[in-house]
């Protein structure tokens, strides 16, 4: 067992006497040093990714708000109201989680008539969150999993113009 420190320094002569003050250069005071980061801690690599990836997503939902009504919209060239019926068409006396299943887009719960309005919505509101991460740098797991499935929507409902993110 290890003997304390104030009885090594009694032994050795020193005892409790003061120690004296190293000498200080003339002149102003260096600035004090910030503290150093901890070793271990992922604190800016997690900004940086979490950003980086926030930014992705903006750029995917902008693209998507301004060729989706061209592409699967109401009108468009393979329109995304089309395709969804003929999954039910398909699946018909089946449950409606094979569709689901098939298909798994959050469009299956909205009102379908409104095509355009709802493929902008969901660009839009992808947009918002990925500009809120990216300006507040905010990103927790359930902001991060609503652009996931918002994207997601979109890529299933996508077909062959988004066959690349399946």
């Amino acid at each position: 067992m290890a003997a304390p420190m104030e009885s090594l320094r009694k032994r050795r002569g020193g005892g409790d006497a003061p120690q004296p003050e190293p000498l200080k250069a003339p002149g102003p005071e260096p600035p004090t040093c910030p503290p150093t980061l901890l070793p271990g801690t992922f604190w800016l690599t997690r900004i940086v990714l979490l950003r980086a990836l926030a930014f992705i997503y903006f750029v995917a939902f902008l693209v998507a708000y301004n060729q989706n009504k061209q592409l699967i919209g109401e009108k468009g060239l393979l329109p995304s109201k089309l395709y969804l019926k003929q999954i039910q068409q398909y699946f018909k006396g089946k449950s409606a989680w094979d569709s689901f299943s098939y298909s798994p887009t959050i469009i299956w719960f909205l009102d379908w008539s409104y095509m355009d309005f709802i493929l902008d919505s969901i660009s839009l509101l992808g947009l918002g969150v990925s500009a809120f991460i990216i300006i507040t740098s905010c990103a927790n797991m359930i902001l991060m999993a609503v652009l996931w499935i918002l994207y997601f929507s979109l890529v299933h409902v996508g077909q062959i113009w988004y066959a690349f993110g399946k």
